[in-house]
């Protein structure tokens, strides 16, 4: 008996007019349909007529359900992987059932369709050329501000999800850490009844105090500093970059890897400019 296919199907982030027929046909053809939570799912299923079984697939139990998903599908069973909107494994689970699929030669299909940071990105009038999804930022107010510290220096378009609640700090973090006066598109509820689009400066009064309900994603434009393009570390050598870490108390294991994180390095090839290089003197 064959292995069954591993499906990713994209479901509408807001307009159910937005699921593709090839979704829908997958969605009623699998034997199973694993999803994050099912009393959502159900609703979207009763909406298209889809009888097809449902299992709870989250985060809280990603690697126990994967292992069963995975038996499932080793028996021949194919089986559809939806998130509660949107596609799996974008700021949702997925990824670590597609890599235990991988790993006993599992067939993987991609079902494309919505993704909110996508619609956010082509309607928000930044550049489109090159952009950096970066999901959500970190909850702690400290590792925040160190991961937008990474950002400064990009020139990409930078896309981030962003809880509603926790608006408010975010948007300040991000004024101060990447600069008042970049471009910035707050988008809200995207293909929903109250989608929205709000458009300014980071450090403008109107961004500062908006108060959105919902879904949000925030659209950033790039540096267009010339020296904030240049990378920070751009006249500090590897050798230097690393001992500082190691003055800072940084064991040798960890400065290595903040290392080749800042230099968006491997951290073997850091360790061959560090170490290998010197012996081959």
């Amino acid at each position: 008996m064959s292995n069954g296919k591993l499906y990713l199907v994209a479901t509408p982030i807001g307009n159910l007019e937005d699921i593709t027929f090839r979704a829908l046909r997958i969605l009623k053809e699998v034997a199973l349909i694993a999803c994050e939570d099912t009393r959502r799912t159900k609703q979207l299923c009763r909406h298209f007529a889809i009888r097809t079984p449902l299992i709870s697939y989250h985060e809280h139990n990603e690697r126990s359900r994967g292992e069963q998903l995975i038996e499932k599908l080793l028996s021949g069973m194919d089986i559809a992987l939806v998130s509660d909107a949107g596609t799996p494994a974008i700021s949702d689970p997925g990824t670590i059932v597609v890599q235990q699929a991988l790993e006993v030669g599992i067939t993987v299909v991609p079902i494309p369709g919505p993704v909110a940071f996508v619609n956010a990105l082509i309607a928000s009038g930044l550049d489109t050329t090159s952009f950096l999804f970066a999901g959500f930022l970190p909850r702690k107010a400290k590792d925040r501000r160190q991961r937008l510290q990474h950002f400064r220096y990009y020139p990409e378009t930078i896309l981030f999800y962003v809880s509603p609640h926790r608006f408010t700090e975010v948007i300040k973090d991000m004024g101060v850490e990447l600069g008042g006066q970049r471009e910035v598109v707050v988008a809200r509820e995207l293909t929903k009844v109250h989608e929205t689009f709000l458009r300014g400066k980071l450090g403008d009064a109107d961004i500062l105090e908006y108060q959105p309900q919902g879904e949000i994603c925030v659209v950033v434009e790039g540096s267009h500093d010339e020296e904030t393009n240049l990378n920070i570390y751009a006249n500090v050598t590897v050798e230097e970059h690393y001992a500082q870490y190691v003055e800072q108390g940084y064991s040798r294991k960890d400065a290595l890897k903040k290392v080749a994180h800042d230099r968006a390095l491997r951290r073997n090839d850091v360790y061959d400019l560090l170490f290998k290089n010197k012996e081959q003197r």
